[in-house]
């Protein structure tokens, strides 16, 4: 399916509106390690069970959505509320009782339910996470709602440095991020184009880059370019802009 990207926004320590975005993601440079977004469009009863992670995620929905007509949503991310997992394993180690609230928003599908509840939107939700390939798969999960009979689905991506013990899986130094989108389909030559097409085991693997892979899906989108490609395993990602 053809898409077009109509309204986005992000938010990381550091980097707040379109000009700051676009001006690092052309020239990425060290981020703050420390800082959380305000989320005051959130009931602050509400507002105050939600970790870092998860207000980031919710300020970039919250600014993506806007006054805009709800619509489905699609939440993706590779790790995660990861921290409140340690903790909650942490707290079986020592064999004490888990909290119920840290449990409920361990799981992945937690700020989708959240940015439901707080907004009373009974519109579809889904939550997404499929490791290097997440951001291709919430796209995916999108153009599937668009041509079942959606007209705009909003994507929230967004992710953290994991916690100890798990750090030392990054292939990258991760900074705390997230960014959304509103897609809908598009005709053929106006549009971006998303295929995956599989490559020989043999082929050369293309070093890391000097974004995160959903990262580098943003600066593509928000950016000029015409293409940009994304080897995971056996699979190409091709990502291409109607010129």
């Amino acid at each position: 399916m053809v898409f077009s990207v109509h309204h986005w926004a992000a938010w990381a320590p550091g980097l707040v509106g379109h000009d700051a975005w676009t001006s690092w993601l052309a020239r990425p440079h060290p981020l703050p390690s420390e800082g959380t977004p305000p989320l005051t469009e959130m009931p602050a009863m509400m507002r105050r069970r939600v970790d870092r992670l998860g207000r980031i995620a919710l300020q970039a929905a919250y600014t993506c959505q806007r006054d805009a007509p709800p619509c489905p949503g699609v939440f993706a991310s590779r790790y995660g509320e990861m921290g409140r997992s340690v903790e909650l394993l942490e707290t079986l180690a020592r064999a004490e009782p888990l909290s119920p609230t840290s449990f409920s928003l361990s799981v992945h599908n937690a700020m989708g339910a959240l940015f439901s509840i707080a907004r009373g939107d009974t519109t579809a939700y889904s939550a997404v996470a499929a490791g290097a390939e997440t951001v291709e798969a919430a796209f995916v999960e999108a153009c599937g709602l668009l041509a079942d009979g959606a007209p705009e689905v909003q994507l929230v991506v967004y992710d953290e440095p994991l916690p100890r013990p798990f750090d030392s899986f990054t292939e990258r130094r991760m900074v705390p991020h997230a960014w959304a989108c509103r897609v809908r389909a598009a005709q053929a030559g106006s549009g971006v184009t998303l295929t995956c097409h599989g490559v020989d085991g043999d082929a050369p693997r293309a070093e890391p880059g000097d974004l995160e892979d959903d990262l580098a899906v943003l600066r593509f989108l928000v950016g000029g370019a015409a293409a940009y490609d994304h080897a995971v395993g056996s699979r190409l990602w091709r990502w291409r802009r109607d010129v």
